[in-house]
């Protein structure tokens, strides 16, 4: 059989490589080094354009355990940064020139790939390349040409070209003392975890945003940000009492505690049914994410926090999986074309490299379905997957697995969701071979 895969990224990568030591021919199909994106420099494959860290490599972590899951799956990319592997602590960071060398080297001489350098601007046909399956594997930094073709596939209205996403806390490590439950002119809702702020709590808050650090602007990057849509520490540079009309409005919110309304309330929307993880409503933002901890920790009962994932905002195409694609990855407006990395709605490079394997060994035949949500990597895909009001691309964190049972303190916590994990793992691979 034979596969088309669209970009030569780490899912593109991945799933290639993976079709191909699974006996499948592929045309691998790249616009390097005839076109460059914005961000790219290099003409080799798998290029890290941003940092040069794969993140924690612990196993209480979710993205260390979705490493260890990668391995057991043969993944390339973890076997790319094993071999280039450079001194950075608990984490796991690559000699970039060397990481995309081995890559590169080892996709090029595969007998099974067949590198094409051109760039593909119009979705492809499965039947008009004589293929099995078409993979778009482009990168949140997807050509102008090929992004406006997907578009007109799967609908404006489901394809997003700029990331705002809020920070998740853990909410068992929200203070229960401060926050109460409730929901806007419903007291007794129980739909969103408020937190609330006094006068002189709020400014303190107000004016630490003001100060905070930001992450500047790459240079290919449209600093313009939808009204709707502004971090929210340019909200507080907007004025002393923006964010108390905004999105930290009191109204209809008294603490049932005192039965008055605060000066000013954060609203955390739990992320899952069973309300492990909230969301923190309206707090999209460029902070660095040191300066997310030590800022949004100051709000009151975020003082001992876990934030299982930090907020960013940044340019990044991708679609409202949910609503476009199959469970499988496929796009439901044309059959036999799927989708992998971030622009499947996941973020990160260790997140979109794991799409692309899984969907390469899926359609290789050697996996015979979705890996368990107790898994990282079942997780991941189950986000990709599960409505949303208002999808938005995550990184792997403990709050998209099932919840433990009972109560455990963090650090008991993250080990029995890790353990759990490579229990299943094991059991569900095991099954599948």
């Amino acid at each position: 059989m034979r596969y088309v895969v669209v970009g030569a990224g780490l899912a593109g990568c991945e799933a290639a490589f993976a079709l191909a030591e699974a006996g499948q021919d592929v045309l691998l199909m790249e616009m390097k080094p005839g076109r460059f994106s914005p961000a790219h420099t290099q003409p080799g494959f798998a290029e890290l354009v941003c940092s040069n860290s794969l993140r924690s490599a612990e196993m209480t972590s979710g993205v260390g355990l979705l490493q260890a899951e990668m391995r057991d799956l043969g993944s390339l990319v973890m076997a790319a940064a094993d071999a280039t592997q450079v001194p950075a602590g608990k984490a796991l960071a690559v000699d970039r020139e060397r990481f995309s060398a081995w890559i590169t080297e080892r996709l090029s001489t595969h007998p099974r790939i067949t590198v094409e350098h051109r760039e593909v601007t119009a979705v492809p046909d499965p039947e008009h390349w004589g293929a099995q399956a078409v993979i778009i594997a482009a990168g949140p930094l997807v050509s102008e040409a090929l992004a406006a073709d997907l578009a007109r596939v799967v609908g404006a209205e489901h394809l997003a070209f700029y990331d705002a996403i809020a920070p998740i806390v853990a909410t068992d490590s929200v203070d229960m003392s401060v926050a109460y439950w409730g929901s806007r002119y419903d007291p007794e809702g129980r739909d969103y975890l408020n937190l609330p702020l006094d006068e002189a709590a709020y400014f303190r808050f107000v004016h630490a945003l003001r100060e905070g650090r930001t992450v500047p602007a790459r240079e290919f990057e449209d600093e313009r940000h939808f009204e709707g849509c502004l971090p929210i520490e340019v909200m507080a540079a907007r004025g002393d009492l923006t964010l108390a009309f905004g999105p930290m409005k009191p109204v209809g919110l008294p603490d049932p505690r005192t039965g008055t309304e605060p000066f000013a309330v954060v609203q955390l929307r739990p992320e899952n049914r069973e309300k492990t993880a909230c969301n923190m409503v309206g707090f999209q933002t460029k902070l660095t994410y040191p300066e997310q901890r030590r800022i949004f920790s100051m709000l009151p009962g975020l003082a001992e926090a876990e934030f299982l994932r930090l907020g960013s905002m940044h340019r990044n195409t991708y679609v409202n999986g949910p609503q476009v694609l199959t469970p499988f990855l496929e796009l439901k407006a044309r059959p036999g074309v799927y989708v992998a990395g971030q622009l499947s709605g996941v973020e990160g490079y260790v997140e979109s490299a794991a799409t692309g394997l899984w969907l390469g060994l899926f359609l290789a035949g050697r996996l015979p379905g979705l890996p368990p949500t107790e898994t990282a990597l079942g997780a991941l895909l189950g986000h990709v997957r599960t409505p949303s009001a208002s999808f938005q691309p995550s990184n792997i964190h403990f709050g998209l697995m099932p919840a433990l049972a009972g109560k455990h303190n963090k650090r008991a916590r993250k080990a029995l969701y890790a353990q759990r994990a490579r229990e299943v793992f094991a059991a569900w691979l095991a099954a599948c071979a």
